[in-house]
């Protein structure tokens, strides 16, 4: 498994550097997927009318939304 952090002495600390990557291209990389999750996924914020509590049905939508925007499969 490999970490892409930036260069606090925290992660320096705990994590092997065979392990470690410090940078801010992978890191802006996987923070873009995860924005890109919350704002298109509305029901993980409990603020908006579309919220549920069924973790069956977050599974459900979570799986769909990643099927299609990271694979283009239509499910």
């Amino acid at each position: 498994m490999q970490f892409y952090t930036d260069g606090w002495g925290a992660y320096e600390r705990h994590l092997k550097p065979a392990f470690h990557t410090i940078g801010k291209l992978n890191t802006q990389t996987i923070e873009r997927k995860h924005l890109t999750l919350r704002t298109r996924i509305k029901r993980l914020a409990r603020k908006i009318i579309c919220f549920s509590k069924s973790i069956w049905l977050h599974d459900v939508v979570i799986g769909l939304f990643i099927n299609l925007y990271e694979f283009g499969l239509l499910v």
